[in-house]
């Protein structure tokens, strides 16, 4: 029986270590939070929390290292467990970090409104796209002292379209464009929105020098600061597009693609308009450099979270447009039925979505359709009608709608006087036969720019133009009554020869009244009406005036006749007789034989092409004959070559494998 095995003895357990003092752990708290090491500090947290759970100091550094972190998601849970502090303000900036905006300002409501908040708030509006809201904050803020308050609140009127008030409030806060690169930035974007190009380009060539001074004092490493200069050389680039200058501008914007040196915002801004320029030049490798802005793990198209954040609403639009047109062109059509759908949630307060979507039923052939979606998305918003209108007019137009295009077009209220406008609606009504309503359109055009008192008054266009749309329908008294006023008033020539030339068909004496008023050309005596009626009319001559014409004309009669050339007798080939020309030549003479009618194809033997017996019969003969088989008769030598020049070309492919009656013969 074998021994029992002893017991092994258990060790004692250490004596557990006193837990350090709450004063050493704010001290390492805190220099964890100087030094930026955030990790270590919500461990150094933890360790503070684990002795006095309810340290609200020791929770508050905690989340702001979680912030700082970027670590959004655990802060808030952080904020949740301890409902007991007010972490209001933590949770609004973690809301609005994570882009839950309207749960970033319900969480600011209940707070006191100070700089700080109003300064979230001010931001989280921005991000809204309610810039109207933004601005009045930025207006409140500006007596207070708040730390680059001019570079967010020249950035604000910038995207709220009031570009021409920066000046204004740059001059009410007492600093300069330069006196910071952001502020260089954002100062040149409103030079670009109110036109003045070439001032925005010398502005951001200043904030690129003044931001790599800058940074480089800081000993930031080269490529960080080119990273952080990237939005700028993006912004050159499209000056340099909007100032005509493509060719540098595609250069730009693939220089900062593939050194791939720019956040995130800007790379996507420069693979955007760099597509723009190119339009569907190449569309696969436009929709590749789309590829690279997709969130990696959706099948779909959709911007990758971290661009989606930083992007604004406008931007965002650009690109998923831009993303459809090539799908279009490269007639991808199911990846686009699948993302047009899409957009109307992302822009609620844009006509994008919609236009967008007619894209995709008109290059389907469904112009019907596309009409029918524009005109409900028209009358159910009609502040936003404008440019919806215009589109399904000119849908309707090419696809031979005519009644749905001059309806569209008349439905927008404040273009009908223009000349463009007029011209258009006369055309469509006259294309659909409604001359009535061609001439309404005209009557009503002329009412309204003779009761205008613009500068740029187009009564007389409008005139001449419905003038000759009388003549064209053979309404001369209504063309006769629209001269005769345009003379009256305005004292056109033009006008007065179609008033002469007009009422001449009914009225001639009248008609010769009007025809005193007109002027005589200068050296013009002694005109032969008849024999001027009778000639095929005066050749014109590019560059020469009148004067130089009519002396070339009396000089030309002075001159001596020209001698006439002598003309010379034909040669005729040797030995023909002009006189008995004989038969005429064959008119098919200089056609290749084949083509003439009288071509016959000569018939096929069909007697060489019988081969009895087994296959290649005739050719093993003709080896097996030796020596032997040179006195074969002609006959058959003829026809034995015939067919084997008939099959030369399948010969050539049964050598390389022969025949299994070849092996059999070979073995024996």
């Amino acid at each position: 029986m074998a021994p029992k095995p002893k017991e092994k003895t258990k060790p004692s357990p250490a004596p557990s270590q006193p837990p350090p003092p709450i004063e050493d752990l704010f001290a390492s708290l805190n220099k964890h939070i100087q030094r930026s090491e955030f990790q270590q500090a919500v461990k150094v947290a933890d360790q503070v929390l684990s002795i006095a759970p309810g340290d609200e100091d020791a929770i508050r550094c905690k989340v702001v290292a979680l912030i700082k972190d970027d670590n959004m998601n655990e802060a808030l849970s952080t904020i949740n467990q301890k409902p007991s502090v007010d972490f209001s303000f933590f949770k609004a900036y973690c809301l609005y970090r994570q882009n839950k905006l309207d749960e970033a300002l319900d969480s600011l409501k209940n707070l006191e409104r100070n700089s700080t908040t109003m300064l979230l708030e001010s931001q989280i509006l921005y991000r809204c796209g309610k810039m109207d809201a933004c601005m009045d904050i930025y207006q409140k803020l500006q007596k207070s002292k708040i730390d680059s308050l001019e570079i967010n609140y020249v950035a604000g009127l910038v995207a709220a379209g009031r570009g021409s008030e920066v000046q204004g409030v740059m001059d009410a806060l007492r600093v300069k464009a330069t006196s910071s690169f952001e502020l260089a930035f954002n100062t040149a974007c409103s030079l670009i929105e109110r036109n003045k190009y070439a001032d925005a380009e010398q502005l951001l060539l200043s904030a690129r020098r003044i931001g790599q001074e800058t940074l480089m004092e800081e000993n930031i490493p080269d490529d960080e600061i080119e990273i952080e200069l990237a939005p700028i050389a993006v912004q050159l680039a499209y000056v340099k597009q909007l100032l005509g200058y493509t060719q540098e501008a595609t250069q730009a914007y693939t220089d900062v693609i593939k050194r791939d040196l720019a956040d995130e915002s800007s790379l996507a801004v420069a693979v955007n308009n760099l597509i723009a320029v190119k339009g569907p030049k190449d569309v696969s490798d436009g929709l590749r450099k789309f590829d690279r802005l997709k969130e990696k793990e959706t099948q779909n198209f959709q911007l990758a979270r971290a661009l989606d954040l930083k992007l604004a609403p406008n931007q965002k639009e650009a690109i998923y447009a831009n993303r459809i047109l090539l799908l279009l062109h490269a007639n991808k059509m199911d990846q686009a039925r699948e993302l047009v759908p899409a957009l109307p949630e992302m822009f609620p307060n844009s006509v994008m979505p919609v236009l967008l979507q007619a894209a995709v039923l008109v290059k389907e052939n469904k112009a019907g359709k596309a009409e029918e979606i524009l005109g409900q998305f028209a009358e159910k918003f009609p502040e936003k009608s404008r440019v919806v209108l215009l589109a399904r007019a000119q849908v309707a137009a090419a696809a031979s709608h005519q009644h749905v295009a001059a309806e569209s077009l008349a439905k927008i209220p404040d273009i009908q006087h223009m000349p463009a406008t007029v011209a258009t609606l006369v055309s469509l009504k006259e294309r659909a036969g409604d001359i009535d309503g061609a001439a309404a359109v005209l009557d009503t055009a002329i009412k309204w720019w003779s009761n205008s008192m613009t500068e740029d008054n187009k009564l007389s266009v409008i005139m001449q133009e419905a003038a000759s749309f009388m003549l064209r329908h053979g309404r001369e008294k209504d063309a006769a009554q629209l001269f005769e006023e345009l003379v009256k008033s305005h004292g056109s020539v033009e006008a007065l020869v179609g008033l002469v030339t007009t009422v001449a068909r009914v009225d001639v004496s009248k008609a010769e009244a009007y025809q005193q008023k007109l002027k005589p050309l200068p050296r013009l005596k002694g005109v032969d009406v008849d024999s001027l009626e009778k000639t095929s009319g005066a050749k014109h001559v590019e560059g020469a005036s009148h004067d130089t014409v009519t002396e070339a004309h009396e000089e030309g009669k002075s001159k001596t006749k020209v001698k006439k050339k002598r003309k010379r007798k034909p040669k005729y080939p040797k030995g023909f007789d002009p006189a008995n020309p004989g038969p005429p030549p064959d008119p098919e003479r200089w056609l290749p034989k084949r083509e003439r009618s009288s071509y016959r194809p000569k018939r096929k033997d069909k007697r060489a092409a019988q081969v009895r017996g087994s296959q290649g019969a005739v050719v093993r003969e003709k080896h097996e004959a030796g020596p032997a088989g040179a006195s074969s008769s002609t006959t058959n030598s003829k026809s034995n070559q015939a067919t084997s020049s008939k099959g030369a070309s399948n010969a050539s492919a049964e050598q390389s494998k022969p025949s299994k009656s070849s092996r059999k013969k070979s073995r024996n």
